[in-house]
């Protein structure tokens, strides 16, 4: 690499940095602002020990998450060292809360420098995307159980996600739907095609096997976040079901993903906290138990993920080698 070319990308790592803090800074402004006392008083109430354990079930999520990275590039012909890979892993993080997915696009580039094409790559994103989805209206509909109302919703949601799930896994299936939508030219069956697409070029990480065990992974990992909301909730004294409190933060992420803001950013506190004060808790709690939790969670994240991307980029240096 050039000396120009290190100069642009050390401009940029620097300038992903201080978009990142910059943001960081104003969400943690204005929540203070929102309520700083409730806030401060929220953290007070959980503790030290409550603290840590929250961040527990975060890392366990990103943790779980790794391992099924490692399964889909494994399984895409690209073995790579655990902590080289965790690194680039953990990177991606970093660019959460910036426009555009930019941070899986970068954890692409330092990827490419081992040796793993930049398509094996969003094989690997587009998968990993498609099984958070699954995950998160699973434990969505999880919630929506503990309402009577609600149960034929449950039931059909249910067979809507074993039959995408069976359509993602067969080869047969995909490949017909890839044809219907290189046959059509509407709008909204081409960004159907696209969609289609990716997963045709992924379909390798969604043979039945594999497709069952990251989903399992996948609802194990957001379903440890969502417990550790519940374990917010009560240590606030809030009088919330495990049920519900995973349907919050299921639903809170759903709206948040299909917002396509950075991070769900606004959306999915929005949700978060109308649906505790509609449960009967009051707007203070219902603040600082949302800033609590995405500050232990996405935040968390990004925090982490900063850390890796500095030593990705000024650390050793990433050689070609895959093992």
């Amino acid at each position: 690499m050039t000396a120009q070319a290190h100069y642009f990308a050390g401009w940029r790592l620097r300038a992903i940095i201080l978009s990142v803090v910059a943001a960081m800074t104003g969400y943690l402004a204005f929540s203070l602002w929102g309520g700083w006392h409730d806030v401060v008083a929220a953290f007070s109430a959980i503790g030290l020990q409550g603290t840590l354990l929250a961040l527990g079930m975060s890392l366990l999520n990103y943790g779980l998450r790794f391992v099924r990275w490692q399964l889909y590039l494994a399984r895409l012909g690209h073995r790579l060292h655990w902590r080289p890979s965790l690194r680039i892993y953990l990177s991606g993080f970093a660019l959460t809360t910036t426009p555009g997915k930019a941070g899986e696009a970068f954890r692409g580039v330092l990827l490419s420098k081992r040796g793993v094409p930049f398509s094996i790559s969003f094989a690997a994103f587009i998968s990993e995307r498609m099984s958070d989805l699954v995950a998160v209206i699973l434990l969505t509909l999880l919630g929506m159980a503990e309402f009577p109302e609600a149960r034929s919703a449950v039931l059909l949601g249910t067979a809507g996600i074993l039959t995408v799930l069976f359509l993602i896994s067969s080869e047969t299936a995909l490949n017909k739907l890839l044809a219907w939508s290189n046959k059509s030219r509407r709008k909204l069956v081409t960004i159907a095609s696209h969609i289609i697409h990716a997963l045709h070029g992924a379909r390798r990480c969604q043979r039945a096997d594999l497709l069952f065990i990251s989903t399992i992974i996948s609802v194990i990992a957001w379903g440890a976040e969502a417990v550790a909301f519940y374990w917010v909730l009560d240590w606030l004294g809030a009088d919330i079901s495990v049920s519900f409190a995973i349907f919050v933060y299921a639903l809170s992420m759903l709206v948040g993903a299909l917002s396509f803001l950075p991070g769900g950013l606004g959306s999915a506190e929005a949700v978060m906290i109308s649906l505790l004060v509609l449960k009967g808790m009051s707007t203070p709690d219902a603040i600082a138990a949302t800033v609590f939790i995405r500050l232990a969670t996405l935040w968390f994240a990004v925090l982490i993920g900063l850390v890796a991307l500095i030593k990705s980029r000024h650390g050793e240096s990433l050689g070609n080698r895959t093992t």
